[in-house]
């Protein structure tokens, strides 16, 4: 009884939040996108975005397909409120924030377009393609898990950097979970946000931030304590450079331990350093070295600590706290790739930026959806597959028709129109318009 009832409980709690997308997420077109959403879920993997339309969640004409995402619209304000609601109230939440894009070297017709990093052979033989970037902020649901949940999913614009975007997520995310205040929230970010511009940015805010190192920085200790002779006192105390031992003095805190994915690791931290351009942002700085057992074991990990306005007092933080909130970050890259590859996320060849970006946070929400799915549905291996006590997201995807038959759908059934009119007699075709692909100037990191 105990097993129905929480069963029934979570199939409550998923019916809940389709509701709720329907009802307040949706704006205009909701019962087309809807079945869309639907669409993409019970799919699977396609070969085109057409293709959506003869899955069986989806009731209407093809054409449907396309105008409800060219057309519709999606709430996103109340989408990244909602969704920030989503993740627990207590305890340690891990947000990775990173970036990814979508590529389209060939959509002329697209503006706004840029030149973005991209392991792919389009431009420059390998790492820059043209497309439009993505900011993506999210919820580490289970680490070392394949479970990375969008909070917040932006396109940065040609006139602001990753950075910048990534600054307001983390500052609309601090002020949509104002109130949960036993929860320490760790936003963790990977090498190209570790700089004072970024940490000044962000400091302050009731959610931390670690963020990865390179290893070859030069920081500095903390300016002794005025001596009263003339001249200005010093900025600077002790330079610490992270590839000369000597200079790093005793570690102001020191933990060894066995993990079961790393092995032996030691865990060293520093307190109170600075960049030579950021004396105003101080922050603690963390070295791990991890698989000690081994002969010759990988190069120790460099992060940079930066506390919140206020620590639950249930909470206790230690090195190996930050240690983990960052290693707990790597859900976030199979879960662009889930949703890039199974959810179609990159497919669709839209032709306004308007719709690339519903469409990117169609997939965020089919993602939610399925996470939330993962406790009632029951694993349904191909022959091939080897059943799953901890089912990843496309196995849920893969088992989920039964519950769509089981729930049903919000969304109203679609009505006859008769045969489209078609194109006017007698109007004329005009070509649309090519834009340019937008070239950024390189820019220095901001840390002054």
């Amino acid at each position: 009884m105990i097993q129905q009832a929480t069963t029934q409980e979570n199939i409550n709690k998923l019916i809940e939040f389709r509701q709720a997308i329907y009802e307040r997420g949706m704006l205009s077109r909701k019962d087309a996108l809807f079945e869309v959403l639907d669409a993409l879920l019970s799919a699977g993997q396609v070969t085109s975005f057409a293709m959506l339309s003869q899955s069986e969640g989806f009731q209407r004409k093809w054409p449907s397909l396309y105008a409800g995402v060219e057309d519709g619209q999606l709430d996103s304000v109340w989408l990244r409120e909602f969704l920030g609601r989503q993740v627990p109230s207590k305890g340690i939440c891990v947000f990775p924030l990173d970036g990814s894009p979508w590529q389209r070297p060939c959509a002329r017709t697209l503006e706004d377009r840029q030149y973005v990093y991209q392991a792919s052979t389009d431009v420059n033989g390998g790492t820059v393609t043209i497309g439009y970037p993505y900011s993506l902020l999210e919820w580490c649901a289970q680490p070392h898990s394949s479970w990375s949940l969008p909070v917040d999913v932006r396109r940065v614009p040609s006139t602001k950097t990753a950075q910048e975007i990534g600054v307001e997520q983390i500052k609309s995310l601090a002020e949509v979970r104002a109130a949960c205040v036993e929860a320490l929230d760790i936003v963790a970010v990977d090498g190209k946000y570790g700089n004072s511009g970024f940490l000044r940015s962000v400091q302050g805010l009731r959610s931390a931030t670690v963020a990865r190192l390179r290893s070859d920085r030069v920081l500095y200790h903390t300016p002794p304590s005025p001596t009263g002779k003339r001249g200005r006192p010093r900025v600077h105390g002790e330079r610490f450079a992270f590839k000369e031992p000597p200079t790093w003095g005793n570690p102001d805190e020191m933990l060894t331990l066995e993990d079961e994915h790393f092995g032996k690791v030691r865990l060293e931290r520093w307190n109170g350093l600075h960049e030579k351009k950021g004396s105003d942002v101080p922050n603690n700085v963390l070295r791990a070295s991890v698989h000690l057992e081994h002969d010759k074991p990988p190069q120790p990990v460099w992060l940079a600590w930066l506390a919140p306005a206020c620590i639950p007092v249930q909470i206790s933080l230690t090195v190996e706290t930050i240690w983990r909130a960052y290693i707990a970050r790597w859900p976030v890259e199979p879960g662009i790739r889930f949703r890039k590859e199974i959810l179609c996320w990159t497919l669709p060849r839209f032709q306004r930026k308007e719709a690339c970006d519903l469409w990117t946070e169609l997939t965020a929400i089919a993602a939610w959806m399925l996470f939330l799915a993962r406790t009632i549905v029951a694993d349904v291996p191909l022959p091939w597959q080897k059943p799953q006590q901890r089912l990843t997201p496309q196995r849920v995807q893969q088992s989920l028709k039964p519950i769509f038959a089981l729930i049903g759908s919000p969304a109203r059934p679609p009505k006859q129109r008769g045969k489209s009119p078609g194109w006017p007699k007698g109007k004329r075709r005009t070509r649309k318009v090519r834009h340019p692909v937008v070239k950024k100037h390189p820019t220095v990191a901001k840390t002054a």
